[in-house]
């Protein structure tokens, strides 16, 4: 049997509960190793501080709180030491790095009786969310991947744990990339072992301008009001709220919650929040009816939904979700943009199902009662971040005559909520009009590509391009023996299975993977490519620099695992680089 065991507990726990465990553990002389995870947020019910106080419940009084129980040992671990320096409490509890934390479980899982580890780092969407409101210092810092030098083996997934980081398909196969809007800047990231990050210093990301997309969206002609629902008496309209924790789905619940309270109907709302907050699947239940009387219960029941506002496809084909379709009564508003899962963090040729979601969702309630358009992508391009894609979603819903509340007392509700209100009304305008007319908001969001016609790939182009890359990597005489090598299996295999080129296009794929491999002078030379440098300074303006996190042989240190350890090297790298 173990002789020790760890214990994960959350902060909100503790609080109301989860001390009286501790103090019987203590009681008994259990070897175990309380881990309390202080995120600075009761994620379960909304992101609420810690505590009843208005100052909340801090970290140093959970530490001592420990101590006077009897702890053996206390030690808190963050990725800001500093900021505990100089500060002295009774018990002078002891203050690690996050980086150490396998260290200090390896040490503690020797220590006989009960321990504690307090790890304190603020929940990622509650600190994207005041940063917003500028309520948080948002570091002038970003990560950028260069794409032509990541190897996609997902190490950056694995260290980091963080679903910000997301697969991009290229010409040379799955790559990876950092989602900017959803990125909350821990940079644990950068302890991938691989050259390809780069951290840009100052400046501000280049976005899409409200007044250009308010601009844009004048020229196109009015847009006809829906023939908005009417309930009848007694009558409850249920709408799911379906996404993922930390995109706004609980306050699409709200604005709809306010709307009706608007119009003097009876409203309802629940929220399931909990994992929510870390990016897992969330619900907003909203029943509406003709007056408080006539809602009956606090959810939408199965099969109960007129509405469902799908902001994930994933989460949508949810059985919490499908539960409440019905043929014949429920509409979809579906996002067909699909965020990656926790499942692609640790298997990097995840794929994801997203295509099928949309089917599936069809065959239960038929294809006219699901609408949908990759509101991600047409929020980035129009709004300049995809934070804006459940409004343009619910814009959508209503102008497809699928919500019983009238424009005004939505636009009301947006601003009584008093959050980048332009930005959301606007947001909802573009949503209704992807609903009535998708061609012009497609145009704008990708310009010329609506009539653009691409040739077929063939094994020719394939290798064409992967000699004139071979050519920079090395010279002319290195790109042609790629070439021959792949025509000479090409011309075996079409003489032992004819019309067949299955086997020519797996070689010229991998062995192009094995011929362009990074030592030290190409990895230099792709950071110096133009093309990158161009997209950096396309994402980015005002006064910036690039860090370049690296790991030379010669001069990085190694950790305890002996593996060695990447440092930042500033702009004068790319000089060194040439």
């Amino acid at each position: 049997t173990d002789q020790h065991i760890f214990a994960n507990l959350g902060d909100g726990t503790y609080f109301h509960s989860g001390l009286l465990a501790i103090r019987q553990s203590i009681a008994a002389g259990v070897n175990i190793t309380y881990k309390i995870l202080y995120n600075d947020a009761v994620a379960m019910t909304g992101g609420q501080q810690v505590g009843e106080r208005p100052e909340g419940h801090s970290v140093l009084q959970i530490a001592q709180s420990l101590q006077a129980e009897g702890a053996v040992r206390v030690v808190i671990v963050t990725d800001e030491p500093e900021k505990y320096q100089g500060v002295k409490v009774a018990g002078d509890p002891e203050v690690k790095h996050r980086d150490l934390l396998d260290e200090i479980q390896r040490e503690f899982r020797e220590i006989k009786g009960t321990t504690a580890i307090i790890y304190d780092q603020t929940c990622a969407t509650e600190k994207r969310r005041r940063r917003k409101r500028g309520t948080a210092v948002d570091p002038a810092q970003r990560v950028v991947i260069n794409e032509l030098v990541c190897e996609g083996c997902g190490d950056c997934s694995v260290k980091s744990n963080c679903l910000s980081v997301e697969p991009l398909e290229t010409e040379f196969g799955r790559k990876r990339t950092i989602n900017q809007s959803t990125c909350n800047k821990d940079m644990s990231c950068l302890k991938g072992f691989c050259p390809s990050f780069v951290t840009v210093e100052g400046g501000t990301m280049k976005r899409a301008k409200r007044s250009a997309a308010t601009a844009s969206m004048g020229e196109l002609p009015a847009l006809p009001d829906p023939a908005v629902p009417t309930l009848a008496a007694g009558q409850t309209w249920g709408i799911v709220v379906a996404g993922v924790g930390g995109t706004g789905v609980i306050t699409i619940g709200q604005l709809l919650g306010m709307a009706s309270h608007i119009e003097g109907r009876g409203i309802v709302t629940q929220d399931a929040a909990g994992l929510a907050q870390k990016g897992g699947a969330t619900w907003s239940h909203v029943l509406i009816g003709d007056r408080q009387e006539s809602i009956r219960t606090t959810r939408v029941g199965t099969a109960a939904a007129d509405l469902v506002l799908a902001a994930d496809p994933l989460v949508a084909v949810n059985a919490e979700t499908l539960a409440r379709l019905r043929e014949g009564r429920t509409h979809v508003a579906l996002n067909t943009h699909g965020a990656p899962t926790a499942a692609f963090v640790r298997n990097a040729q995840w794929v994801n199902p997203q295509d099928d979601c949309a089917g599936q969702i069809a065959r239960i309630v038929g294809a006219d009662a699901v609408g949908g358009f990759d509101a991600d992508a047409t929020a980035t391009s129009l709004m300049g971040d995809s934070l804006y894609a459940n409004p343009m979603l619910l814009g959508y819903a209503w102008q497809r005559g699928w919500v019983p509340l009238s424009h005004d007392s939505l636009m009301r509700a947006i601003e009584l909520n008093d959050v980048a209100i332009d930005n959301n009304k606007a947001a909802f305008e573009w949503g209704r009009r992807a609903a009535h007319d998708p061609a012009s908001v497609q145009q704008r969001v990708s310009p010329g590509q609506v009539i653009e016609f691409k040739r077929r790939e063939t094994v020719d182009t394939l290798v064409a391009r992967r000699v004139e890359f071979l050519t920079d990597y090395q010279n002319a005489a290195y790109a042609e023996r790629y070439r021959a090598f792949v025509e000479r299996v090409r011309q075996a295999e079409a003489a032992a299975t004819p019309g067949r080129n299955g086997l020519g296009e797996a070689v010229a794929r991998n062995l192009f993977k094995l011929m362009a491999y990074k030592d030290e002078y190409e990895v230099a030379r792709l950071h110096t490519d133009r093309a990158f440098l161009a997209r950096v300074n396309g994402m980015f303006e005002g006064d910036f620099k690039l860090n370049y996190h690296l790991a030379p042989p010669g001069i990085a240190k190694k950790n305890a695992k002996g593996e060695l350890q990447k440092r930042k090297f500033g702009p004068s790298m790319l000089t060194g680089f040439k």
